[in-house]
């Protein structure tokens, strides 16, 4: 694909994905349903920058959710935290606990940073069972309040309509898209592409690797954080599954479903997973193999995700209508 190609795409992805956001609720089934796509979608998101622009494949994810899950609830339980500060705290848990697991599981590469989160993902889980007081355990962390939108104690929205929270976590998911967006094509972006291609080369020529990286698994971690704060908002309900090695593969596979490397793939993917679910699940109690199929045959024949079967067939398209020759012209030479 050509320089000027790939400008035309990214310059409609912002578009595409407001166009998304503001069509969802109107077409599937429920408000609900288009919520928890937004917000497995920001969670996506965050895993992508991980994934797709730094290739480290980490199922740590499910840590950072839960945390900014369990983070958001408690401070609004205990120490009556309104909405947006909720967030933030859950903002700043997740970055945290993102930092700690990437501080040292950058430390080895390959399968063994692999099994590092694999590892810190499963003692997490253990943790927050084991600490039932505070997480509620099995039983997970309930009457999670949904608080109005205030700032300085003026009351902007009511959030307890279902309508009303899917426009705040629609507009929420707009600026930390158009966020991530400026990170990806940034300079810091282009290095993280860097180390993911050749983490030597670009090692060699001066750049802090594991700075970088480091510096990733916290934007990711924030993003993630704020994520599982906004599920728990929208079920009133911590469980204790948002932090188990389970979300962290639903997280995963929704990434690698959308694509690797393409933000408006994290939406894609979260849409069809999340839809997957809710339609196959009321069909036949074992969809997940139906899942576990699909997810084979997007790895087999779609490497880059829905989303770059997207970009291909657009390619296809363009090429298609260049190489047609053009009637005038061929009007003129049989004159």
């Amino acid at each position: 694909m050509n320089t000027t190609s790939k400008t035309s795409i990214y310059k409609g992805i912002t578009p595409a994905a407001l166009i998304a956001v503001i069509v969802m609720p109107m077409v599937l089934p429920s408000t609900t349903l288009a919520t928890e796509i937004l917000i497995f979608a920001l969670a996506a998101l965050g895993c992508n920058l991980l994934l797709g622009y730094t290739g480290l494949l980490s199922f740590g994810q499910g840590i950072f959710f839960g945390g900014g899950a369990y983070a958001a609830s408690l401070s609004m339980i205990h120490l009556n935290f309104g909405l947006l500060s909720a967030l933030l705290c859950a903002m700043i848990v997740g970055a945290l606990l993102a930092a700690l697991v990437g501080a040292l599981a950058i430390r080895r590469t390959g399968i063994y940073f692999v099994m590092l989160t694999l590892a810190f993902s499963q003692m997490a889980y253990f943790l927050a069972y084991t600490l039932s007081d505070w997480t509620g355990g099995d039983n997970g962390l309930l009457d999670v309040p949904r608080p109005a939108l205030e700032i300085f104690g003026i009351q902007l929205a009511d959030l307890t309509s279902s309508q009303a929270f899917y426009g705040f976590v629609a507009a929420l998911f707009m600026l930390i898209f158009i966020f991530a967006r400026r990170v990806i094509h940034s300079p810091f972006g282009s290095t993280l592409v860097a180390i993911r291609e050749n983490e030597g080369r670009a090692s060699a020529i001066g750049f802090s690797t594991s700075h970088f990286k480091l510096l990733a698994f916290v934007i990711s971690g924030a993003i993630t954080g704020i994520a599982g704060a906004l599920y728990a908002m929208l079920l009133n309900f911590a469980p204790l599954s948002n932090i188990e090695l389970m979300m962290s593969e639903n997280i995963l596979i929704m990434t690698i479903i959308g694509g690797t490397g393409s933000l408006l793939g994290s939406l894609l993917g979260a849409g069809t997973i999340v839809m997957l679910g809710d339609i196959l699940s009321s069909i036949w109690p074992r969809w997940m193999i139906i899942l576990g199929i699909a997810l084979i045959a997007v790895v087999l024949f779609m490497p880059a995700g829905l989303w770059g079967g997207i970009e291909s067939l657009m390619k296809r398209f363009r090429e298609s209508k260049t190489s047609e020759p053009d009637p005038k012209l061929q009007q003129e030479a049989k004159s």
